[in-house]
């Protein structure tokens, strides 16, 4: 809303045509969510404990998440708001694309919140059934696939490219719509199996999207597509100031979700963060990228797909002492702290690996 207000006065007042830079708009984005954040998360923590908005124990779980009931939870709310005004703030709200990824961010974020309603209010903690959980991503999933086609300039909105290769894209036709539907339920199931510990789930978020926002903005810029051998999205590039905005906005919550954990983000968080990753991938055709900056997600899920096919296949037998991966290393006696921070530097070593790719074409 500020480009839209303040660029048109450049003329005049110099000053303002740093409003022209997404660069510039990115970082204040990145910092208004943060102080966003901080300032309304001791507000919403105590609403929520009012409200009794708070963690019920999974009977699966380890017993020693016992001690964590209680805890608020939904704390995701902050992350949706700031995100999402800081995005409105800073962003060009004339850009198709800022909206396609906030509506994908905002539907996400109505699921998780219905089914967090339902297990702290309703005391189910199973929430709303896999089905409808399911059929909300997906109908979420094919609304924005399909704007995301009608919103494309440049042909590109079927094409899947391949990080690693120069100038490596395969054009999937008809068949891309089922792997982008499958990118986007996929990523935010992922995020919401990831946050299990405090602080696990929401520092990868913000290393990938921190990642993210630097493949959009050269994706978005013609010259440096150019000359990095990737693909040209046309006015993709404003969604690095949502990139930054999510990165404040998961700063600002690990600041109260860190160990011990004063709130949870609960699946209002968990979803929408997934969903708007894959949307943003999905758009500026990184979703292979995706896969690698987002490995510890990748890694999480495919160890509940292990477990539960080991199990099937050997009739009761368990690869894993726990699904997900995290907690079969808290009953190997690992601190709930080392399995965080350790998780947080094979993210950040991810991010790294994913960075490289601009340059290994």
């Amino acid at each position: 809303m500020l480009y839209n207000l303040l660029t048109p006065l450049s003329d005049t007042v110099g000053i303002l045509n740093v409003f022209r830079y997404i660069t510039f708009r990115t970082a204040y984005a990145t910092i208004t969510a943060l102080v966003i954040t901080l300032i309304i998360g001791p507000f919403v923590i105590r609403k929520l404990k009012q409200l009794e908005f708070s963690m019920l124990s999974k009977e699966y779980g380890p017993k020693a998440h016992k001690s964590k009931e209680g805890t608020p939870t939904m704390g995701g709310v902050m992350i949706v708001i700031a995100g999402g005004l800081s995005t409105f703030l800073w962003a060009d709200i004339t850009n198709p694309y800022v909206w396609i990824t906030l509506f994908t961010f905002f539907c996400y974020a109505a699921i998780g919140f219905r089914d967090d309603y339902i297990k702290t209010i309703k005391k189910k903690p199973g929430g709303i059934s896999a089905r409808a959980k399911f059929l909300g991503q997906v109908t979420t999933g094919v609304l924005a696939i399909t704007f995301i086609t009608i919103a494309d300039k440049g042909n590109t909105a079927t094409i899947l490219a391949m990080p690693f290769f120069k100038n490596l894209v395969i054009d999937l036709g008809a068949f891309y719509f089922i792997f982008a539907l499958f990118v986007l339920v996929g990523t935010s199931n992922a995020v919401n199996i990831t946050d299990g510990l405090d602080g696990l789930a929401i520092a990868p978020s913000v290393i990938s999207f921190g990642t993210l926002s630097f493949f959009v903005y050269l994706t978005g810029h013609k010259e440096f597509a150019g000359y990095l051998n990737i693909l040209f999205v046309s006015g993709s590039g404003e969604l690095a100031v949502f990139c930054g905005a999510m990165v404040g906005a998961g700063l600002g919550f690990l600041w109260f979700n860190a160990f011990p954990a004063s709130v949870f983000m609960g699946d209002v968080g968990s979803l929408s963060i997934g969903g708007a990753m894959a949307v943003v991938a999905v758009i500026t055709k990184h979703e292979i990228v995706l896969a690698i900056v987002g490995g510890i997600f990748v890694m999480e899920t495919v160890s509940v797909i292990l477990q539960v096919g080991f199990y099937k296949a050997t009739k009761g037998k368990r690869l894993f002492r726990m699904a997900p991966i995290h907690h079969h290393f808290e009953l190997k006696g690992w601190s709930e702290t080392k399995i965080t921070v350790r998780f947080w530097i094979i993210s950040f070593v991810l991010a790294l690996v994913a960075l490289s790719t601009l340059k290994l074409r």
